[in-house]
C-alpha cells in the first residue's frame, strides 16, 4: 500500500518537473494543471518547496525554479515593435514586455514606426548591439528579406511576427484558417439578412504585407463559397485599404460615389480598414446596404459589436495580450538549444454580438476616456 509520505514526494516531483520543462515562472493554476493535481494540493506542495529551498516565489500565485539558470542568465533580446501608436501592436508591447520582465530578460526595444526603412536600421542597431535573439513585428514583405539578411549574417535568431522573414521562425496569426472563419460567418449573415443574395463583395487589402496576410482575403472567400455555394469572380473586387482607417475611409468613400450596388459584403483584413469603410457607408447614410467582417478583434471593433443596428457581424479573435507569453517561450527555447517548431500559430475565435462579452468580459468596465485614447491598430 502506498504511504501518504509516498504519494507527497510523488506529487513535489510532479510539481518540480513542470519547472524543468518551462524556462518561464509559472502561476499556481499553470503547475495545478500541468502536475494533474488539485490547486490546494498543489499549493501545499509549492510552500513546502518553497520553505525548502527547491522553488521562489515571485509574487502572489507565481512562482519559478530556485536558482533557475535562465533567470540568472543575462540574455538580451532586441524587440522590434511594429508602431506604438496602434493599438494592437499596443497590446503585443506590452505583452512581450511582462513576459521579459517575468523571465528577467533585458529587453532591447525599438519603433518600426510602420516604416521598412526605419526596420532596417533598427536591425542593424541590433547588430552593433550584440543582442542573442531578436522578435521583430513589422509589416512590409519588401524589407522582411533585408532585416533577416542582416541578423542572419550576424548569426542573430530571428521570431518573426505575424510577418514571415526568410530565416526566422515565425509566430503568429494562421491567417487562412482565420479568413475561413471570417467568411463563413458573414455568408451565415448573408443568409439570415438577404437570403443568400448580394452585389458583390469587397475586400480590403494590405498589399505591402504580401501574399501570406492576403491569405486572410483568401481563406475569406473559401469560407463564403462553402456556404453559399458558388460566388462569380467578378462579383469580388480587392481594394487597398492599407490596413489603416483614414485610407479606407477615403478609398470607400470614392467607390460609394459610384456604385450602384444595394447589397455589399464587406472583409477586411484588419479591424481598422473595416471600421474606416463602415464609417463611409455612415456617412452616406447607406449602413444597411452593407455587411462586415474584419479581423483582429481590437477594442474598437469589440465596441462597435455592441452598438445597436451595426453592420459589423464580427471580427476574427487575435488575442494580442497573449502574444509575449508564447513568443518569449519560442525564444528561451531557441537559445537553449530546444527543438522548436518553424511556425508557433495562435489561436482564433469569433466575436460577435453573441460571443464578444464571453471573451472579453472586461470590456464594459473600462473608462470611456481610456477607449477613447486608443488608435486604430494597422497589421
Amino acid at each position: 500500500m502506498e504511504s501518504a509520505g509516498n504519494r507527497s514526494v510523488q506529487r513535489a516531483c510532479a510539481v518540480l518537473r513542470c519547472f524543468q520543462q518551462s524556462p518561464l515562472p509559472l502561476g499556481l493554476a499553470q503547475v495545478a494543471e500541468a502536475a494533474g493535481l488539485n490547486k490546494p494540493t498543489t499549493y501545499r506542495m509549492l510552500m513546502a518547496l518553497v520553505e525548502g529551498g527547491m522553488i521562489e516565489r515571485l509574487r502572489k500565485n507565481t512562482y519559478a525554479l530556485k536558482g533557475n539558470t535562465l533567470r540568472g542568465r543575462s540574455y538580451r533580446l532586441g524587440y522590434a515593435t511594429q508602431s506604438e501608436e496602434f493599438s494592437f501592436s499596443r497590446l503585443v508591447s506590452e505583452s512581450v514586455r511582462a513576459s521579459a520582465y517575468n523571465a528577467g530578460i533585458e529587453l532591447l526595444e525599438l519603433n518600426n514606426r510602420y516604416s521598412p526603412t526605419t526596420a532596417v536600421r533598427n536591425a542593424e542597431t541590433f547588430v552593433r548591439e550584440g543582442v542573442h535573439l531578436v522578435i521583430e513585428f513589422q509589416t512590409s514583405l519588401e524589407s522582411a528579406s533585408t532585416v533577416a539578411s542582416k541578423l542572419v549574417d550576424a548569426a542573430i535568431p530571428l521570431i518573426a511576427i505575424d510577418i514571415p522573414h526568410p530565416g526566422g521562425l515565425y509566430f503568429g496569426a494562421n491567417n487562412y484558417r482565420a479568413g475561413m472563419i471570417a467568411g463563413r460567418a458573414l455568408a451565415h449573415a448573408c443568409k439570415d439578412r438577404w437570403r443568400g443574395q448580394f452585389d458583390e463583395l469587397i475586400l480590403l487589402e494590405l498589399k505591402m504585407a504580401g501574399p501570406l496576410v492576403r491569405s486572410r482575403l483568401t481563406g475569406m472567400i473559401a469560407g463564403l463559397r462553402e456556404v453559399l455555394g458558388d460566388v462569380k469572380d467578378d462579383k469580388i473586387r480587392f481594394m487597398n485599404g492599407n490596413g489603416r482607417y483614414e485610407t479606407s475611409l477615403a478609398a470607400m468613400r470614392k467607390d460609394l460615389g459610384r456604385s450602384k450596388s444595394r447589397k455589399i459584403l464587406l472583409g477586411a483584413i484588419n479591424d481598422p480598414s473595416c471600421l474606416g469603410a463602415l464609417s463611409a457607408f455612415m456617412e452616406a447614410g447607406r449602413g444597411a446596404d452593407c455587411l462586415a467582417i474584419s479581423h483582429n478583434g481590437a477594442l474598437e471593433a469589440r465596441r462597435e459589436l455592441r452598438r445597436p443596428g451595426t453592420s459589423l457581424i464580427g471580427s476574427v479573435a487575435y488575442f494580442p495580450e497573449q502574444y509575449g507569453e508564447g513568443v518569449m517561450q519560442l525564444a528561451l527555447d531557441t537559445l537553449q538549444g530546444r527543438r522548436v517548431p518553424p511556425a508557433v500559430f495562435v489561436k482564433h475565435e469569433l466575436l460577435d454580438r453573441q460571443t464578444v462579452d464571453r471573451f472579453y468580459p472586461n470590456d464594459p468596465a473600462l473608462a470611456e476616456h481610456d477607449a477613447d485614447s486608443l488608435l486604430y491598430s494597422s497589421r
